[in-house]
């Protein structure tokens, strides 16, 4: 008989979002509920002792849904301290557009997204980045991978061109692929049924990649790799390093099914689909915060759309992503 997976198990977020993405005050009571539970604080200073201002005409919420806190006698809303603080696009498009990102496996467009949502392409664009920026890893480190993990490296970027041949010009034409090119390299590390990790790196070289692994997998884990001499040096020392030699056509090792580098080929096959299929261009700027989404969405593969909107709303909390820095100026 056949279990039932639970990413198709039902879930209550999913049937309160329709009616949470109606309406402002729908949306900011969902996302309140959410954040606080029964019990708001003040994100500035985190004390419980707080009340919702009112409209002294109505009696009803305040216009900008504020609460006050009696200890630091300071105002905030639901907005305060995520993403989505001092944004000029309703709460209710905000909630559409994380319900959206959280369960679109190859992700979704600004252009779609500016559809759906009735705003400008530029708005959505930026909307989407802070999205992108609420799914990375949270400021504080998350745990090295460990147990059996594979590695290995892709190129991001346009598609080799023929190069036309012209008279009197002996160049062959150029087909190449991947390293010699001028694609962005990325590098990423999978634990086999666990999460992944990935990162624009600025060339494949022994030191690269060493920085790289030291900084996301455990000493004396058992690794899996190709056949690139990068990983011969970087490598040696504890744990086992066992390879499968892809120059050669293999991808399984002959005599040891376990040794493969099948695991991070899929989650790069999802990164390139998405890439390639839904985005179209990426720039070498913002390609990590793509590479962000894509290990978010990865990471929660085995939970239900429910539940991966509730890691994202949490993950929102605590982060911003300004258009630009601000300037701090000197007084004379």
């Amino acid at each position: 008989m056949a279990t039932r997976k639970p990413q198709l198990d039902k879930s209550e977020t999913i049937a309160e979002l329709p009616a949470a993405c109606a309406s402002e005050a729908a949306a900011v009571a969902f996302l309140e509920r959410k954040r606080w539970g029964d019990t708001p604080c003040c994100p500035k200073c985190g004390s419980v002792d707080v009340y919702a201002m009112t409209n002294r005409e109505t009696g009803g919420r305040n216009a900008r849904f504020l609460w006050r806190c009696r200890d630091c006698n300071g105002q905030y809303t639901v907005r305060t301290g995520t993403v989505y603080e001092e944004s000029l696009i309703p709460l209710h498009k905000w909630l559409r557009a994380v319900w959206e990102a959280a369960s679109a496996k190859n992700g979704v467009s600004a252009l779609e997204m500016s559809r759906k949502l009735e705003i400008s392409y530029k708005s959505a664009l930026f909307l989407m980045h802070r999205i992108r920026h609420a799914m990375s890893d949270n400021p504080t480190d998350p745990p090295k991978l460990s147990g059996k993990v594979e590695c290995d490296e892709t190129y991001v970027g346009g598609k080799p061109r023929h190069r036309p041949a012209r008279l009197g010009d002996r160049r062959k034409p150029s087909n190449k692929r991947g390293r010699g090119t001028k694609k962005t390299p990325v590098f990423a590390v999978v634990q086999r049924g666990g999460d992944v990790r990935a990162r624009v790196i600025p060339n494949v070289t022994a030191a690269t990649l060493k920085a790289a692994l030291v900084a996301n997998v455990e000493q004396g884990t058992t690794i899996y790799t190709d056949d690139l001499r990068a990983y011969r040096k970087v490598c040696k020392g504890p744990g086992t390093h066992k390879v499968v030699r892809h120059s050669y056509g293999e991808y399984v090792k002959h005599g040891d099914p376990d040794t493969h580098t099948n695991t991070i080929e899929g989650y790069f096959s999802r990164v390139k689909r998405g890439l390639n299929g839904t985005y179209h261009a990426v720039s070498k700027e913002h390609l990590p915060r793509y590479l962000d989404q894509f290990c978010f969405l990865y990471n929660t593969r085995g939970l239900n759309d429910g539940e991966r909107l509730e890691a994202l709303l949490k993950r929102a909390d605590g982060k911003r992503l300004m258009y630009r820095e601000p300037v701090k100026r000197r007084r004379a």
